[in-house]
């Protein structure tokens, strides 16, 4: 019964307080009201207040924690819609247990959407991680009826959400329609002020649109190749919201699940919000994928610092626009001032407010959990647990990502190990064209604190079981290899180089390392003995790759090289040069995570001296007059030993932030 549900769960956030009737049932010129606009965004499948990698408790995450804060905003705007960005439906052991391990049934509800019904979402948009299990998978978990080729016509319609979803810009190949309704045209009765000062109820129509980055054909090529098409998120905003408008949309909400890149705009953009900001009619941009909160008067990110753009108002172009973060550390609000012109509804700007309202409080302690959430997802919950205990091999050693930025390679090598074997004994069996060819690999550290103090990859040393190489390898890549030569291999290096900011070693003042609005899951590096290289942070960008070598010879521009890693980098994912799936010879049927858990499992006794001790890369000697920090987890400094970093000390356990993090310090000149 997904429409009574829907009834239930929506309309009585929207009438807490109408104390009398509509104004014979015409809105008067003149009324006003306040609307709120709340947003979740790139949830991941995170529920619970719980990091199943580690096994334990993590209030910093979950939908539950989230929960509080709608609850609040709701007290605060009676009349609001609760709107989700999307990437809800993967992330977690959680959701690969739904999706891989005993796949939820026709009748089933996913755990995530059992927490969103119980909330009231109002609405949800789509994001790229949604496809990551394929269409069959989507069609079901949503309820749709996708005219796709994979999906048997006489499929039946099964349990979804009990909320509308929208998606503007992905079409079925076959039917030449959007895969989703491309927008829904919301009715609500909100309470208001008569121009009289009398309270009243009115009508409002809000139309929602989705629209997600078009990259994701790319990114989930296996799934979607010959089975849908994208179109540029300017192109889908400009053929529908003036169809929204004529339908009798008072206002346009986009939920774009994307950034903000000030690039010159293509239909292939990823981040597309700067110029969706500008298309006619969009009332309010509802923006995700780049896993930041907006507004963010300190935010150093390129995107939020673009002339039009507001990072303290929150607003593009004039347009008030939020982003939640990710795995419900914040609630997008905003908060419009609505006044009728005697034909519709129209938004006062000058009294709208945006902020992301954060579940960590000023004292450093959490809102509490939602009560209600925990019970609705129990029997997932507990076997997501049993589920990710299963043994796969030991460790005699602790593989982390803590000092990943500054050299510890040993949450990464074993990765790079499981990919080039897995590369090699595919060229064997199938390719023995390229039998020839040197096999390298690239990985990177999934896990670098972005999300907090807790957000690192930590496995212990003993048993290593499926929660742990989930925590090595966080995302359901599948494996793919590209075919590169020498000068392409020192492009792509020189792109990951872009993780540090530039050191002037003449300095006196305190520097900081890393380049935070580059993202730790894009430093990508090679462990192999038969390459090294230095990464020179005093240069320019583009320049920083010195002392490359092969085999203890300088590299060849003509060396050719089979390199393993994953659809998403070698689809173009992260914009790495010469990345644009052109380059790609293996696209394997197996995922990146079941290739790391097949050779941990084929290993069965991991070492440090086999498994974690081969450092390609090193910081070219440089002495530098002032300090070079960076921040991670505090008390950690034996982890940076054990790795062989000697030249790492913590300056403070604290270094300031009010995250959590310790302030540390690295010697260039060792």
């Amino acid at each position: 019964m997904p429409f009574m549900r829907l009834v239930y769960f929506a309309l009585p956030s929207l009438l807490i307080g109408c104390t009398s009737l509509p104004h014979g049932g015409v809105t008067p010129a003149g009324a006003e009201a306040r609307f709120a606009l709340l947003e979740t965004s790139d949830l991941h499948a995170n529920v619970l207040s719980y990091d199943y990698y580690k096994l334990q408790a993590d209030p910093a995450v979950g939908l539950e924690r989230t929960a509080t804060l709608i609850k609040q905003a709701r007290a605060e705007y009676p009349n609001n819609l609760l709107l989700d960005n999307g990437d809800a439906l993967q992330g977690t052991a959680l959701a690969d247990y739904q999706a891989l391990v005993k796949p939820a049934g026709c009748g089933d509800t996913l755990a995530i959407y059992k927490a969103m019904n119980q909330l009231g979402v109002d609405g949800a948009g789509i994001g790229n991680h949604e496809f990551n299990y394929g269409l069959a998978y989507l069609n079901q978990v949503t309820g749709s009826h996708f005219n796709v080729d994979g999906v048997p016509a006489d499929a039946p319609r099964c349990a979804g959400p009990a909320f509308p979803i929208v998606l503007a810009n992905i079409y079925s190949v076959k039917s030449k329609q959007p895969l989703f309704q491309p927008y829904r045209i919301l009715t609500r009765q909100i309470q208001a002020t008569g121009p009289d000062g009398q309270p009243l109820t009115a009508s409002i129509k809000i139309g929602i649109i989705g629209f997600t980055p078009p990259g994701v054909l790319s990114w989930d090529k296996a799934w979607l190749e010959g089975k849908v098409y994208a179109e540029g998120v300017r192109e889908a905003a400009q053929k529908y919201i003036p169809q929204m408008r004529a339908e009798g949309a008072d206002l346009v909400v986009a939920i774009s699940h994307g950034g903000v890149d000030g690039a010159p705009y293509t239909p292939e953009m990823e981040n597309a919000n700067y110029y969706l900001a500008q298309v006619p009619g969009v009332d309010a941009l509802l923006i995700g994928h780049a896993h930041l909160p907006f507004p963010d008067a300190a935010s150093k990110a390129a995107g939020f610092n673009l002339p039009g753009v507001d990072k303290v108002k929150g607003t593009i172009h004039g347009v008030p626009a939020v982003m939640a973060n990710l795995w419900g550390k914040h609630l997008g609000m905003i908060g419009l001032h609505l006044k009728y012109d005697g034909s519709r509804w129209l938004v006062d700007q000058s009294r709208t407010t945006v902020e992301a309202r954060a579940t960590r409080q000023a004292d450093g302690s959490y809102v509490a959990a939602d009560p209600a959430i925990a019970p609705l997802v129990a029997a997932e919950h507990a076997a997501t647990i049993r589920y990710v205990q299963t043994p796969v091999g030991s460790s005699d050693f602790r593989m982390s990502s803590y000092f990943a930025d500054v050299g510890d390679i040993s949450a990464i090598e074993l990765v790079n190990q499981a990919q080039t074997a897995y590369v090699r004994d595919y060229v064997k069996a199938n390719l023995p064209q390229y039998a020839s060819l040197p096999v390298l690999s690239m990985a990177s550290p999934f896990k670098t604190g972005a999300a907090g103090v807790a957000d690192y990859t930590d496995v212990r040393p003993g048993a290593v079981a499926l929660n742990n190489a989930a925590d090595l390898y966080l995302y359901p890549n599948a494996l793919h290899a590209v075919k590169l030569d020498g000068a392409q291999l020192k492009a792509w290096l020189e792109k990951s180089a872009e993780r540090f900011n530039r050191i002037d070693p003449a300095s006196s003042a305190q520097q900081e390392l890393v380049n935070t609005g580059f993202a730790g899951f894009n430093f990508d590096m090679l462990t192999s003995a038969d390459v090294s290289y230095q990464i020179d942070v005093t240069q320019p960008l583009g320049q920083r790759i010195v002392n490359l070598r092969y085999q203890g010879a300088p590299l060849s521009a003509s060396q050719s090289f089979l390199v393993a890693t994953n659809n998403y980098r070698a689809s173009g994912g992260g914009g790495f040069p010469g990345l644009d799936g052109s380059r790609t010879v293996i696209a394997a049927p197996d995922s990146s995570r079941d290739v790391l858990i097949g050779y941990i499992q084929k290993t069965r006794q991991l070492s440090r001296t086999r498994n974690g001790a081969t450092r390609s890369w090193r910081f070219a000697p440089v002495a530098t007059k002032g300090a070079v920090v960076f921040h991670s987890a505090p008390g950690l400094l034996e982890l940076a030993r054990e790795a062989g970093l000697a030249g790492v000390s913590q300056l403070k356990a604290d270094d300031g932030g009010g995250k959590g993090f310790a302030l540390y310090a690295i010697d260039l000149s060792k």
